[in-house]
């Protein structure tokens, strides 16, 4: 068992329990990705394989597998889909859905409207509408 050295600064600790914490947040949310981006991440978070091993695997970049994860995630530690999936019970099917595509996924609006056989002005609305609802909850959440 690793032990504590008792010459290491109180602040390295504190990081260190701040990036296991954020790991396992990102263990606890894969669940939530789906297809490639599920896999990049599973071996990334939970079976530890560095930047340059997955970069070798799917044939890219190094830092555009970087990339790619950095990306994925902060879209899994910001919070928005995990508002969206608190407050299911108020947003319809397509809502929910467009949600997942926009800030799960990282779909642009018109890829979101292309795929829904809709337009960017009404994905762009129901994305206001989505954004309204959760800064609403959020604020009576502050307020109680």
């Amino acid at each position: 068992m690793k032990r504590t050295h008792e010459n290491i600064p109180d602040q390295v600790r504190v990081l260190d329990r701040s990036h296991r914490d954020r790991m396992e947040m990102l263990r606890s949310r894969l669940c939530l990705l789906s297809g490639a981006d599920k896999v990049l991440m599973t071996m990334y978070v939970q079976n530890g394989i560095s930047f340059r091993q997955i970069a070798r695997v799917r044939g890219v970049s190094e830092t555009s597998v970087a990339r790619r994860l950095h990306k994925i995630a902060r879209r899994l530690t910001d919070g928005q889909y995990i508002r969206c999936l608190r407050n299911k019970k108020r947003l319809t099917p397509e809502q929910m859905a467009i949600a997942k595509d926009f800030f799960l996924k990282g779909t642009a609006m018109s890829r979101i409207a292309a795929r829904r056989s809709s337009s960017v002005h009404r994905v762009r609305g129901a994305l206001r509408k989505i954004r309204d609802l959760i800064d609403d909850t959020a604020a009576q959440k502050t307020r109680s």
